[in-house]
């Protein structure tokens, strides 16, 4: 009898917790979602200091070598990733980057220098303010990055330019 007791009181108190689980569900995901939104609303406030600090800490990176960082242009969408290890997040916005060689860095004789550089920048949200790193992925647009890094990141939102 005390056999089935512990059974019987094991499947309850499991049945328990799985209810609690499903009902507390909608209150976690709302929860999760009002943080996104506040992060992005914290991302277009401090957007035009963030931008400046990715640029000098990228071009402090000192990649690509050889070459100086001499302009970037942000794209207006943003889409929004989640480590899928860490949980922290990310906004990642379309650059172009522009270049000129470094005298004696080696790369004063290649045209393709001047070319323009498509890349996605990223920033990093720890839960309480964003930040950068500087850290740049060329030749990827923002929902191409989260596609490379699909083991790494999960897509949570996207902003669209608003024209």
């Amino acid at each position: 009898m005390t056999a089935l007791w512990v059974v019987v009181t094991v499947g309850l108190a499991g049945l328990s917790a799985l209810v609690v689980a499903i009902i507390l569900r909608p209150i976690r995901l709302a929860r999760e979602a009002e943080r996104l939104a506040r992060a992005q609303r914290d991302f277009h406030r401090q957007r035009e200091q963030l931008e400046a600090k990715f640029i000098d800490k990228a071009a402090a990176t000192g990649k690509p070598r050889g070459l100086r960082w001499t302009d970037v242009s942000f794209d207006d969408a943003i889409v929004y990733a989640r480590d899928r290890r860490t949980g922290m997040l990310k906004a990642l916005v379309a650059v172009e980057v522009s270049f000129e060689a470094i005298a004696g860095g080696g790369m004063e004789a290649v045209e393709a220098v001047a070319n323009v550089r498509a890349a996605t920048a990223e920033f990093l949200f720890d839960g309480g303010r964003w930040h950068t790193e500087g850290r740049v992925y060329f030749n990827l647009q923002p929902s191409a990055t989260v596609k490379y890094l699909g083991g790494d990141l999960e897509l949570v939102a996207e902003e669209h330019a608003k024209f």
